[in-house]
């Protein structure tokens, strides 16, 4: 939930709402997009029409009392619900935002929005793909629906449209998160691109803990399918396996397997090594855990095999790992 403060300047009736209060009964054009952008039944909202010069990410409140005709971005768009319902159609499906959700939208998701109402707060976040390069940094290499989301907006090597909505209204870390970004971002704070990429980062690392109230195409069977298996593995990645996943979800062992090797280049259990190394990863850098606890609390028995694998990723052993990260952060 927003303060008070915040809520009051985002509900503000801007000029241009005023406008459409005042009869105009289409939004302007000229806010959104640019000459070449404003092709009729093929907008495009430009993001230099949005952003300030440098600037790599903006917030604005959603306007409202008016009708957004069918468009798409040459930018990442997050919508979050401040309060309200806002009723979207994208790509042809209606996705409903309520208070406290948020929807994010690649450069190639059509987007349609049905008139708010005074009361319907959305902020919509202005990104260029460049603003994420920090944040994949911070979540690391580990294979998840929503990097895999922002490495397709920033290569653009995946041509299907597409979106996330999360359903994390009742997140309290996510809405404490959301809401220092928007207060930032909203009121300039100094240094706020370094802060503002530290804190999208620690936003996305909440929202990969909750996968599962994330809804996307439902056209998209293989995305929904890659959302149940990456649930599964972070809730089971230290004794999972894939014949209970496949008995969960319905499916033969053998095809699923196939299926997530063909979605992701990768087998069951290549994931669930990749999230047991980072787990002990993070344990080195962020405990007084011994090697030997961690080792077993991340799934590995054998010991020597997890020294074997971990220095395999990482180049050095657990201790040195540890030690490397205790002195790097001593130079900070």
């Amino acid at each position: 939930m927003i303060t008070e403060e915040l809520y009051r300047e985002l509900k503000k009736i801007t000029e241009e709402e005023a406008r459409i209060l005042n009869g105009d009964t289409k939004i302007e054009t000229a806010i959104y997009m640019s000459q070449e952008a404003a092709v009729e039944d093929a907008y495009i909202v430009d993001a230099k029409k949005l952003l300030d010069a440098g600037k790599l990410i903006q917030v604005r409140p959603h306007t409202r009392f008016v009708h957004f005709p069918k468009h798409t971005h040459n930018y990442i768009e997050v919508i979050y619900m401040c309060c309200g319902t806002t009723h979207h159609v994208i790509d042809g499906e209606d996705v409903w935002l309520r208070e406290g959700e948020m929807l994010f939208l690649n450069q190639k998701a059509e987007q349609e929005i049905y008139p708010a109402s005074e009361d319907d707060i959305a902020v919509n976040f202005i990104i260029l793909p460049e603003f994420f390069d920090y944040v994949l940094r911070m979540i690391g290499e580990e294979k998840n629906l929503l990097r895999d989301f922002v490495i397709d907006c920033l290569t653009g090597e995946n041509e299907e449209a597409g979106y996330m909505h999360f359903k994390v209204a009742g997140i309290l870390p996510i809405q404490n998160l959301v809401e220092n970004l928007i207060w930032s971002i909203w009121n300039r704070q100094p240094n706020r691109r370094s802060i503002n990429q530290a804190t999208m980062g620690l936003l996305f690392l909440q929202l990969m803990s909750h996968m599962e109230r994330m809804q996307t195409n439902t056209e998209n069977r293989g995305r929904r399918l890659l959302i149940e298996v990456y649930a599964y593995i972070e809730e089971n990645y230290r004794d999972g396996e894939l014949t209970e996943l496949a008995a969960l979800l319905n499916y033969d062992v053998f095809w699923l397997s196939k299926e997530i090797k063909k979605r992701t280049g990768r087998n069951y259990t290549d994931l669930v090594q990749e999230k047991r190394l980072n787990q002990a990863a993070y344990l080195l850098q962020n405990t007084a855990m011994s090697v030997m606890d961690i080792g077993l609390s991340v799934g590995y028995d054998n010991l020597s095999y997890f020294h074997r694998i971990f220095q395999r990723q990482y180049g050095v052993t657990p201790r040195r790992y540890r030690v490397g990260r205790i002195n790097a952060e001593k130079q900070l």
